[in-house]
């Protein structure tokens, strides 16, 4: 059986369930990880009571987010090849229970863009 723990999907979007630190136990995944008092994402979404990022109707695209596309996200991209923009867009088509066990249930997903190529 697949775990598929919705609550792993971050305000962003990224499956920390895939991450090798979350999975090596050197990170507790962004819900429970009260030291990351830098990520305006997350204040964000909680302000707003959204879920995730897919859920905003602030902007109509995240790149006009100014707290979803600053440097900090681009250097996120180039370390961890996430592609948080096509997670959202992921999460938006199927909610997120279903992106959860999507992403659960690929074996080498990771961080690595994953979400722009769902399994069929």
């Amino acid at each position: 059986m697949t775990d598929t723990k919705q609550e792993l999907v971050s305000p962003c979007g990224l499956y920390c369930g895939a991450c090798h630190r979350f999975k090596k136990g050197k990170c507790p995944g962004c819900p429970e990880n009260d030291r990351a008092t830098w990520c305006k994402i997350r204040d964000c979404v909680k302000a707003h009571n959204y879920r995730t990022c897919a859920d905003c109707t602030q902007v109509d695209d995240v790149n006009q987010c100014k707290k979803f596309n600053t440097l900090f996200s681009k250097f996120f991209y180039l370390v961890f090849r996430s592609d948080r923009k096509a997670s959202l867009a992921r999460i938006s088509q199927i909610g997120v229970p279903a992106y959860a066990k999507e992403m659960a249930e690929q074996p080498k997903c990771g961080f690595e863009l994953c979400p722009a190529n769902p399994p069929k």
